[in-house]
C-alpha cells in the first residue's frame, strides 16, 4: 500500500472544492452516506453518485446516475464501489472532468492500474483511505483515545 505523506493529504483536502461520491447511499448509518455528509459540513460540495437514487436529493444535490451526469466542475472523484469496478469509473472519470485534480479510493478500494492510468494523465491518487478519517486526524478533530467526532464506524 502506498505511504501518503500528511502534507500531500492535506494540500489534497485544501484544493478540494468539490467531490463526486460514487456510490453514495441513501442510509445514514451508511459509511458513503456519514463521509459524503461529513465533508457537506466540512464545506465540500458533495455531488452524490449511484444509479439506484438517481434524481433524489441528498445534501442539498440531486443523485446522479453516473458522473457523466454532472454538468459542474469536479476536483475529486470519490469512490465507495469495490476494487474490481474502479476502473471505468476511473476512465470516466477522466473523460468528464477535464480538471479533475483527484482520485480517492476508499478504504479497501485499490486497483494499481487504474492508479496508473489516473496519474499518467496528472491527477494524483489515493487508495485505501477515507477522506474524512484523514481530514478529522490532519486537522485536529480526534479526540484521545481515537475515536473521531461523529459517527464512526468498524468498517472505517
Amino acid at each position: 500500500m502506498p505511504d501518503y505523506s500528511d502534507d500531500h493529504l492535506k494540500t489534497i483536502l485544501r484544493r478540494t472544492k468539490s467531490v463526486g461520491v460514487v456510490g453514495v447511499s441513501m442510509n445514514p448509518v451508511r459509511p458513503s452516506y456519514y463521509v459524503a455528509r461529513y465533508l457537506s459540513l466540512k464545506g465540500y460540495t458533495v455531488i452524490p453518485v449511484n444509479p439506484g437514487h438517481a434524481g433524489k436529493q441528498l445534501f442539498g444535490q440531486t443523485v446522479r446516475a453516473s458522473l457523466s451526469e454532472i454538468s459542474e466542475p469536479v476536483d475529486m472523484v470519490d469512490i465507495f464501489r469495490r476494487s474490481e469496478a474502479v476502473p471505468p469509473i476511473v476512465d470516466e472519470a477522466l473523460e468528464v472532468f477535464p480538471d479533475l485534480r483527484t482520485v480517492w479510493m476508499q478504504i479497501g478500494v485499490e486497483h494499481a492500474e487504474a492508479s496508473e492510468v489516473a496519474q499518467a494523465r496528472g491527477v494524483d491518487v489515493i487508495m485505501n483511505r477515507c477522506p474524512k478519517i484523514e481530514y478529522q486526524r490532519l486537522f485536529g478533530e480526534l479526540r484521545m483515545g481515537g475515536f473521531a467526532t461523529g459517527v464512526i464506524s468498524s468498517k472505517l
